[in-house]
């Protein structure tokens, strides 16, 4: 795997809360740079949050996030053609348009969007207007044209081209009202990794994402796929999830394919995390597929 470069998105634009902008700070503290060897490639300033959701799209801060997400975009494109691995720090899920513009840019390329929600939200049933419930339906060109069609390259991921691993929001999905993802986005909820093993799982998820018409994939990895007994620091939470072991088996699956070209980390809330104790073993998993 190439050396990996840091890029701080500390971005909360898709969320009604603070808290998960401190994430980079928090997980740069426990030394996570020096221990997988990695350089520092800079912290994007985040334009200011508005007070309610746009009219145009009932999303919060749309407009925000549609003129943020191409400058994570040049970012991420700078990691990438000095020949390294792009390791984004958000923030919250919305950060996940800035490296697939990157890469849509660039070519075709797949998503191993590990989550414990699926994020596909529309905004009128989304129940606060927040995109980090609404991005990987933007991603694969559902929802505002605003947020799907930047630069005018919707879809940024083809939802074929994506594999939704480990989500657990079934109920809350069916209160609301959420759209469900399209037959042809191949779905590896928590049921099924339960059904058919982990390491099955994430093979079957790499397979998909290892497919000779892929240019290769991005990895994005949200804190609450994890059980909520070890990862109490989200703001939203649901019982269950993967343990650190299983994630660790789908991370390493994922790197070993030699098909990964980038990892972004999201949601994991510092302002929950009162002992550190969370973040300090989510810092240590990062160093335990990452480093060389």
């Amino acid at each position: 795997m190439p050396d990996c470069a840091i890029i701080e998105a500390p971005s909360s634009l898709g969320l009604a809360t603070e808290g998960v902008e401190q994430l980079p700070a928090r997980l740069l503290e426990f030394g996570l740079a020096e221990r997988i060897g990695a350089r520092h490639a800079g912290r994007l300033q985040v334009p200011s949050k508005q007070p309610g959701p746009d009219p145009g799209t009932g999303v919060l801060n749309a407009p925000a996030i549609a003129s943020w997400s191409p400058r994570l975009a040049d970012a991420v494109a700078a990691v990438l053609d000095a020949g390294e691995f792009p390791l984004v720090l958000g923030g919250d899920c919305t950060i996940l348009l800035g490296p697939m513009l990157a890469l849509r840019r660039r070519g075709r390329y797949g998503l191993l969007f590990i989550d414990g929600n699926a994020d596909f939200f529309q905004p009128e049933a989304e129940p606060k207007g927040e995109g980090a419930s609404m991005d990987l339906a933007w991603a694969t060109g559902h929802g505002p044209a605003l947020l799907t069609n930047i630069e005018g390259r919707a879809p940024l991921v083809r939802a074929e081209d994506t594999v939704a691993f480990g989500y657990r929001d079934h109920e809350d999905q069916e209160e609301a009202g959420s759209q469900m993802p399209p037959p042809e986005l191949k779905t590896i909820d928590l049921p099924a990794i339960r059904a058919m093993g982990i390491a099955a799982g994430a093979r079957a998820a790499v397979a998909h994402l290892s497919r000779p018409a892929l240019d290769g994939f991005f990895i994005h990895l949200d804190a609450d796929v994890l059980d909520d007994a070890i990862m109490p620091a989200v703001d939203f939470r649901v019982p269950g999830g993967l343990g650190w072991d299983e994630l660790e088996t789908v991370l390493r699956a994922a790197l070993e394919s030699g098909k990964a070209v980038g990892l972004e980390i999201a949601i994991y809330n510092p302002t929950l995390d009162e002992d550190r104790s969370a973040g300090r073993r989510l810092a240590d998993l990062l160093v335990a597929v990452l480093a060389n």
